[in-house]
């Protein structure tokens, strides 16, 4: 299993520091119904990722990659995905702003302080479960398990360590705001304005990262 959660770890960590959801979970924590926003959008970003994992999981168990080995099946599935991040990160890379100009941000952001716990719990979940980027980091994820040989309940256990993982980002801001909500409105301000400056160039390096960490894989699974 040692094996299985080294492979899932980049992968989680790519999901984690996704700047959209980080930037969406700490204007809903500096809007006036943070508590009940808040908690809303971690719990459809919670179910979002661990339900894509566990699908793929499912799916990619079909093609009866559980040997233990890396099976050629599971390879080009890994192939195929770390080329498509790698073309995802040159798009990205060429989306960040010049220097000097001042970034976009997507038009439900300025809508956030009038969301509700439920239509905050369904951007969460939109966010976790159809974004391509972490789609396809879910997809690897579900992927990676199920070529890993292991048994259903240590299968179960690695969904539940990279869910813990890949949301830890958004989950952390959400507790540390109900334990200290004062202390927490100036940083929270400070990241936030760090990211929306960097989110392109941040998600676009983590892309290329995993990108080749999951082409290398294959390759080493091919040959």
């Amino acid at each position: 299993m040692g094996q299985t959660l080294g492979d899932l770890l980049p992968l989680a960590v790519g999901v984690a520091i996704s700047p959209i959801p980080i930037i969406a979970v700490i204007l809903m924590l500096l809007a006036p119904k943070a508590g009940g926003t808040s908690a809303g959008f971690l719990a459809g970003w919670v179910v979002g990722v661990a339900a894509a994992t566990v699908v793929f999981l499912l799916l990619a168990g079909t093609f009866d990659m559980g040997s233990g080995e890396p099976s050629s099946t599971a390879s080009w599935i890994k192939l195929v995905l770390g080329v498509l991040l790698l073309l995802l990160a040159a798009r990205q890379w060429q989306s960040r702003p010049r220097a000097g100009a001042e970034p976009s941000a997507p038009k439900w952001m300025a809508a956030i302080d009038r969301f509700t716990a439920p239509k905050a719990a369904g951007l969460g979940l939109l966010l976790s479960a159809v974004n391509p980027k972490n789609l396809l980091m879910c997809v690897a994820a579900g992927t990676t398990i199920a070529s890993g040989g292991l048994s259903a309940g240590q299968d179960s256990w690695a969904v539940v360590i990279f869910t813990v993982l890949a949301t830890c980002t958004v989950s952390l801001p959400v507790l540390a705001y109900a334990v200290g909500r004062k202390r927490m409105a100036r940083p929270l301000e400070s990241l936030h304005t760090w990211l929306a400056a960097h989110n392109a160039a941040v998600m676009g390096t983590m892309l290329l990262v995993i990108g080749f960490v999951l082409v290398g894989k294959a390759i080493g699974g091919l040959v």
